[in-house]
């Protein structure tokens, strides 16, 4: 219930105020197990794409957002969940395979999972190098990815973070990926790679963004030095 009276409020205020242009919802199966996989550039992009696809969506988020204390803490921690997240400790030294397993989970379960294959938020509006969870996600469970951009964010929130701006947003759905001829090869380096180089692809394709090929995490570092 909590899910469905914030998609509400939240969905008419967003409608209100970004009228956001939606295209390829067609793309995104009615039913069964869906990996949904597109660009990372603002803390709110999760959100944005709960609200416009009709079936909930699950992905992971920080567990700190979910641990807070007090009035606000509590808020914040409904707010998330409500919305979909899951909260892992991905600081920890098994939070990667914490994230993978969760996100078994929820596709076993014949439910829609949101990823960012950059791993982060894009530290320059650039799209990054894609880490090869996204691929052992699709050849374990066996699930279809749509590719998914929305183009504008970099706009809506400068740098990722702080005050929200009002601009146009287009959220766009590519067709649905099939992997199923790499069935069983979950374990093959050179596989995972070149499926993941293949989502990241048609994001670009879809979003426009130009591609470097670095993780995003190494630029940060990078840029921050």
């Amino acid at each position: 219930m909590s899910r469905i009276l914030l998609k509400a409020f939240l969905g008419l205020l967003m409608r209100v105020l970004y009228r956001p242009k939606v295209e390829g919802t067609e793309n995104i199966p009615g039913s069964g197990p869906v990996i949904l996989a597109g660009s990372h550039v603002t803390f709110v992009d999760s959100l944005f794409l709960a609200l416009v696809v009709k079936r909930q969506v699950f992905f992971i988020g920080k567990d700190e957002y979910v641990t807070g204390k007090g009035i606000k803490g509590r808020l914040m921690a409904w707010f998330f969940r409500s919305s979909g997240m899951i909260p892992v400790d991905r600081d920890g030294g098994h939070g990667g395979v914490a994230a993978l397993m969760t996100g078994r989970r929820i596709l076993d379960e014949g439910r829609v999972f949101g990823i960012y294959p950059e791993g982060t938020r894009s530290p320059d509006g650039r799209l990054y190098r894609g880490r090869t969870g996204i691929a052992r996600l699709a050849l374990m469970t066996g699930a279809p990815v749509v590719p998914f951009a929305m183009v504008g964010m970099d706009k809506v929130q400068p740098g990722g973070k702080g005050m929200l701006h009002l601009a146009p947003v287009t959220v766009r759905f590519g067709e649905p990926l099939d992997f199923s001829r790499y069935e069983g090869m979950d374990r093959d380096r050179y596989i995972l790679r070149a499926v993941t180089d293949e989502v990241m692809s048609e994001v670009m394709s879809l979003s426009g963004q130009e591609y470097v090929d670095v993780y995003a995490t190494k630029a940060r570092a990078s840029k921050a030095a």
